[in-house]
């Protein structure tokens, strides 16, 4: 069957987002570069997160609370109230930031909103993604947004089964190997890879041992037009 629905992922697909978590720690390492090393305080934090994701799920304020935490392990409780203070604003710095789109979107959105119910797939805090979504001015584009708290094969089965779509006629675009393309595949959908050059370490992997079929990856969102008219042919 052909393509009818295309779903996006949102962060670092249609909008630089890993850039702010990195400058944010950035502005933690510094803040605790008199305790240890860069490099352990990075790991440490993120061990926290991994470790937080079953408590807080993803997304800024859950990043947040895994800041705090690792501050006061690393300081052995000893961490200021001045310094608390500091990873809060660094907090409601990210929460503020810029919706800056990636190259090629608004254009690409556009060229497909006509031949196309296109939709947003995208996981993390409700409020935050539904806020990004209104600023991002893209919208208008699509059909249904759809916010979960995990990117699964069952959650994505619950999407198509609640918009009656046959896998064969979904296509799922994203940055993330681990979220937007191997649980897709799994339902025996398609996918379209579109790396970014920063990912969360989560949501890497090895995209060359992928062998399902409906994998596709392009260099970047402007390519996707011309694929799907291949596919079309």
């Amino acid at each position: 069957m052909p393509i009818k629905i295309i779903a996006f992922d949102a962060d670092d697909t249609l909008w630089h987002n890993e850039s702010i978590y990195v400058s944010a720690q950035t502005q933690f390492k510094q803040l605790l570069a008199h305790y240890h090393s860069p490099e352990w305080i990075e790991q440490h934090l993120y061990q926290t997160e991994m470790r937080n994701l079953a408590h807080f799920g993803y997304g800024i304020k859950s990043f947040a609370l895994s800041m705090i935490e690792t501050a006061v392990e690393l300081t052995e409780g000893q961490i200021t109230g001045v310094d608390i203070q500091k990873i809060i604003d660094i907090t409601k710095a990210m929460l503020a930031a810029d919706v800056e789109l990636l190259d090629h979107v608004a254009e690409t959105l556009a060229s497909l909103r006509d031949a196309y119910t296109l939709m947003v797939i995208t996981k993390g805090d409700l409020r935050d993604q539904e806020i990004k979504i209104a600023r991002s001015g893209l919208a208008p584009h699509f059909r249904y947004v759809e916010i979960v708290s995990e990117k699964s094969p069952d959650s994505y089965n619950a999407i198509l089964q609640r918009y009656d779509i046959e896998p064969t006629q979904f296509l799922m675009v994203g940055n993330s190997l681990r979220s937007d393309i191997l649980p897709v595949l799994e339902l025996g959908a398609s996918a379209v890879y579109v790396p970014h050059h920063l990912t969360w370490v989560h949501e890497t992997g090895d995209a060359s041992t992928i062998e399902q079929p409906g994998y596709y990856e392009i260099e970047h969102l402007g390519l996707l037009p011309e694929l799907l008219t291949r596919l079309g042919r």
